[in-house]
């Protein structure tokens, strides 16, 4: 009897021991399209980083060479800018991007930071956060008072 050795009882092939593998590595296939397609979605907002009830002063350059940009927003709606250890010079909030973006071009790894009264609306401090995060700043600090004891 020359032919495949099959064992035969009945008609019936001797069980594969092994598991097929090829769906699994379809169905990991599709779940990996769909977080690569998903994950960039999930990532909207602005980043930032909120200060502590009780935080530590900023950390600045210790030859002073660098100092931080503030945007300080008044309760009666006046936007001012302070760069460069000037005094606070009055902008418009259509003009904040692109000072910011100028200050940024020439010295990269300057700190920016907003300075808003406690009476400011928040939706107007966002704002202010997404221009400057169109300007290409990557993190924003928010100026506090420290607690008082």
């Amino acid at each position: 009897m020359s032919g495949p050795q099959i064992s035969r009882k009945n008609g019936r092939r001797k069980p594969m021991a092994e598991i097929n593998v090829v769906p699994y590595i379809d169905v990991t296939l599709v779940l990996l399209i769909i977080f690569m397609i998903t994950t960039p979605m999930l990532q909207t907002g602005v980043d930032v980083d909120l200060p502590q009830a009780q935080s530590k002063t900023v950390e600045s350059d210790s030859d002073g060479a660098n100092p931080p940009i503030i945007i300080s927003i008044k309760a009666e709606g006046q936007y001012y800018i302070k760069s460069d250890n000037q005094t606070d010079v009055p902008i418009l909030p259509e003009e904040i991007n692109a000072r910011v973006a100028e200050i940024l071009s020439n010295k990269p790894k300057t700190q920016v930071l907003i300075n808003a009264d406690k009476v400011v609306n928040y939706g107007i401090v966002v704002t202010v956060m997404a221009a400057l995060k169109n300007a290409g700043v990557p993190t924003v600090g928010l100026m506090t008072k420290p607690e008082e004891q």
